[in-house]
């Protein structure tokens, strides 16, 4: 039987506990992936997660075409869980929206929350959808957490219940060219608020200037694009108050 972590090349998320000598049982689209699409056999290895217990190499022990089961050998990485960061942004075309949510998993969100703005264009999303982008990040870029996505709120909604501890970093096109403003900021909850296509109301704008949490801030000289300042807003933020420091 295989019990190398060099022998698994397939990461699966699974919500299953996962421990040493676990057997963990697989649903029917699972078991199509590995056994009729990927071609593993019993005694192959596969890498698994759940976002809580770490990842585990685990070996092929029962291979069926409807189902299946998986048995875990050993841990190979602990949780790794990301900063206390949420992610805000007003969802925009669907392949751009999906960017942003895989982007966000892999960059290092622990909350991914849609919200919907005064010009928000989109009025719908599919939660679901999005957080299997999210599981997908995890299992492409080797995570072993993965940020709950929620449902679409209005963010006048959300506002109204922010913590008193969460920094927000508004993201205010109105000041590209300024300084970031993050220099005297300290770590701690916080999330990241992108608007969108449209940009932000003035109703917002002084909604958001009026609380002491929010940091409004510049993402540089040049006006982005939401899903280009998501990834430019992450990377700043990451590198001033994250774990990339």
């Amino acid at each position: 039987m295989s019990n190398g972590k060099t022998t698994a090349k397939i990461r699966l998320f699974v919500e299953h506990p996962l421990a040493q000598g676990q057997s963990v049982p697989l649903d029917r689209d699972q078991a199509h992936y590995l056994f009729g699409v990927m071609r593993l056999a019993s005694g192959d290895g596969v890498l698994l997660f759940n976002g809580r217990d770490g990842e585990f190499l685990a070996n092929v022990e029962d291979a069926g075409k409807r189902g299946g089961s998986l048995i875990c050998a050993e841990r190979t990485r602990p949780l790794q869980p990301p900063p206390d960061l949420w992610l805000l942004f007003a969802p925009i075309k669907k392949a751009r929206t999906d960017f942003i949510v895989e982007k966000a998993a892999e960059m290092g969100a622990a909350r991914i929350c849609p919200v919907q703005t005064d010009f928000t264009n989109s009025e719908r999303i599919r939660r679901d959808r999005l957080q299997a982008h999210a599981v997908e990040a995890a299992e492409q870029c080797g995570g072993t957490f993965v940020p709950d996505v929620t449902d679409l709120t209005r963010l006048s909604a959300m506002l109204d219940q922010w913590p008193s501890d969460r920094r927000l970093m508004f993201c205010d096109e109105e000041r590209a060219g300024e300084g970031l403003g993050l220099r005297d900021a300290a770590p701690g909850p916080w999330a990241i608020l992108i608007g969108p296509e449209g940009g932000f109301s003035a109703g917002e704008r002084t909604r958001l200037a009026a609380m002491p949490q929010a940091v409004p801030v510049s993402l540089g000289p040049r006006i982005l694009r939401a899903d280009t300042a998501a990834v430019a807003a992450i990377t700043v933020w990451q590198q001033a108050l994250g774990d990339w420091r």
